[in-house]
């Protein structure tokens, strides 16, 4: 780690209260700034936004944190951690114990989606946030890449169970277009031969049954 990574990383830095009231006092600052979170994004998350709604001075945060940012990425973990919570479901191997492969693969999408409308304030503000801050894109991508480990395991419970289905193939037909050269060369590439101009035919030849046309 280079020192303006160091750096930058130790300004993200949480220091945590060691006082009974003081820890108190702390433990709503992550909630309130979910709120903030959910109803205005990163525009409107501010320290001070964050200390009126919590009801605490400016200095109380400053005492944990050196920044806007670092403060805003220990709400963002808060908030993550509820959604951590609510996806425990797919870990529960009694929750899956048992179910027939359609019934399992139905209430997994159920559970999935629950996760999701459950958290839709706060997943749809970090998206939008993500695509401006490399921080949150980083730890997203990590907690989406869990819960989708998490959510396959559960469907692989049932992938023994699952006979594949496939379409018996169809049998081939006599076709003049059936020829190999039909699909290697279109008629205004090199390879295609030559058309000759139509002539004339004569009576005699025009009675006669003519090939099959593509």
């Amino acid at each position: 780690m280079t020192s303006e990574n160091a750096a930058s990383a130790a300004g993200l830095r949480i220091r945590p209260p060691r006082q009974e009231r003081s820890r108190q006092v702390w433990a709503r600052i992550p909630d309130v700034g979910v709120q903030v979170v959910e109803e205005g994004g990163y525009e409107a998350f501010t320290i001070a936004a964050v200390c009126g709604r919590a009801d605490v001075a400016p200095p109380t945060v400053y005492a944990r944190v050196d920044t806007k940012d670092a403060l805003f990425l220990a709400v963002y973990e808060h908030g993550i951690a509820q959604v951590s919570a609510s996806q425990e479901v797919f870990s529960d191997q009694r929750r899956w114990d048992g179910l027939a492969p359609e019934r399992l693969v139905r209430e997994a999408v159920t559970e999935l989606a629950g996760v999701f409308f459950r958290h839709v304030r706060f997943l749809r503000a970090v998206v939008l946030i993500s695509g401006a801050h490399p921080e949150v894109e980083r730890r997203g991508s990590v907690h989406a890449r869990r819960l989708g480990e998490e959510f396959t395991a559960v469907l692989l419970r049932a992938a023994d169970r699952i006979a594949p289905r496939t379409r018996p193939p169809r049998p081939a037909r006599a076709s003049p277009c059936s020829s190999p050269r039909w699909y290697s060369a279109s008629p205004t590439s090199p390879a295609s031969p030559r058309r000759r101009p139509p002539t004339r035919s004569s009576p005699r030849s025009s009675s006669r049954s003519r090939p099959a046309t593509c």
